[in-house]
């Protein structure tokens, strides 16, 4: 046993790691995956195992990049790489170059696994889709500036509407870089002046032609674009995230040209339609209006219009003479009461009473006389009779019984 060579662990753990990276070269390897997550720079690290064995694996950065779709625990998957030895722990992984979904296409699973995750985000609710404007000042074509679509487009957009004023936003439709390019187009087209709609998409084509137009990428451009967005991408039966994400879906790029200006002639034929209705209404007013009109010249009123002034001066001479004869009628009641009142005062006058041979009597500083009390001997009096007054000079009062009120004699 001593004769064994002694060994570090470095040493026996690099010795491992030839033995295993050279003895097996790389391979593709089916599994399932499970406890997948993402670091935050970018790597994933995975478990891959079938019924009896499992393996850590890892996705570098460098080949997330290129995936189209996320690996998610459960999902049947095709691994290409190799094995590695990590020489620090000793232990042994499968380093993944290239990850394929069994059963279903890599494009295929992206775009799903995209499109459930847009929609519970809500970009795809018709709550948020703009109106397109019916006669847009400037459109801007997001296209390649040399395919067939913008040909299409600008051919189908002149025809109907000549006067038609157009922009074109040169990107790449197709490839690396492509979605990128259009991102940034969307991005920036509303500071194009005029700019109120913009068209972006391309023909038809395999779903990786059209794959640009299925990134995250172009998908959020076009929601935060600040102008009405309409997609038109490849043929009726395909359908893109962008076709989901824009404010109107058109199935090709002609329609998307029908889409985004009315037609000229239609337009004009409305107009005149909508004259001669106007024309129709108009003329059925007028013609109403003379009929009322004649209507109103056929009265006896219209045709003798003195004999209605003759009217309102007779009732005005009616309304006048009974006005008069109200207030004399009124003058004579007011008389009547007057003399009335005048013929109860004058009976109750004290003028009426020294008539009929009543006097009265006050002393020469005016204080009535009422009682043989209210005078003195020598008091000087004056009598009010019917016609005239009598001055007198107190020598003595009796009472009602004649006796004299003073056992001195009177002096006159």
């Amino acid at each position: 046993m001593n004769d064994l060579p002694v060994l570090s662990v470095t040493e026996l753990v690099t010795a491992f790691r030839e033995v295993v990276e050279t003895a097996l070269p790389p391979c593709c390897v089916e599994g399932e995956v499970s406890n997948c997550r993402r670091s935050p720079a970018g790597h994933y690290y995975l478990t891959l195992r079938d019924s009896q064995a499992e393996i850590g694996a890892v996705i570098w950065k460098s080949a997330a990049l290129r995936m189209k779709f996320q690996p998610q625990d459960g999902m049947q998957v095709l691994a290409t790489g190799a094995l590695q030895v990590y020489v620090a722990r000793g232990t042994c992984q499968f380093i993944i170059s290239r990850l394929m979904p069994q059963g279903l296409g890599e494009l295929e699973l992206a775009f799903r696994q995209l499109k459930e995750k847009l929609a519970a985000e809500g970009l795809f609710e018709a709550a948020r889709k703009r109106q397109i404007p019916r006669i847009p000042r400037r459109i801007a074509l997001v296209t390649s500036p040399t395919g067939a679509a913008v040909r299409d487009m600008i051919q189908v957009i002149t025809r109907r509407w000549p006067s038609a004023r157009i922009v074109i936003v040169p990107v790449r439709v197709q490839g690396e870089g492509a979605a990128q390019d259009i991102a940034r187009a969307l991005h920036g087209v509303h500071l194009i002046p005029g700019v109120d709609v913009v068209i972006t998409g391309r023909g038809g084509g395999s779903l990786e032609d059209l794959w640009c137009f299925n990134e995250e990428i172009v998908a959020r451009a076009i929601a935060a674009c600040r102008v009405p967005v309409i997609s038109a991408v490849g043929h009726e039966t395909d359908v893109s995230i962008a076709d989901l994400t824009a404010d109107r879906r058109a199935l090709t790029p002609s329609e998307a040209g029908e889409l985004v200006v009315p037609s000229a002639h239609d337009l004009r034929a409305a107009l005149s339609q909508l004259a001669g209705r106007m024309v129709q209404v108009i003329t059925g007013r007028v013609e109403r209006m003379r009929l009322r009109l004649q209507v109103f010249e056929s009265r006896a009123v219209m045709q003798r219009p003195a004999t209605l002034i003759d009217e309102r001066r007779q009732r005005c001479d009616d309304l006048g003479e009974r006005a008069v004869r109200a207030i004399r009628l009124l003058v004579e009641r007011r008389h009547q009461q007057l003399a009335s009142i005048s013929a109860s005062l004058h009976a109750l006058s004290p003028l009426q009473v020294l008539s009929r041979g009543y006097s009265v009597t006050r002393r020469d500083d005016d204080h009535l006389v009422r009682s043989i009390a209210d005078v003195a001997p020598g008091d000087v009096l004056v009598t009010r009779v019917a016609d005239g007054t009598i001055s007198s000079t107190v020598l003595s009062s009796r009472t009602l019984h004649g006796l004299p009120s003073s056992d001195q004699p009177l002096n006159g």
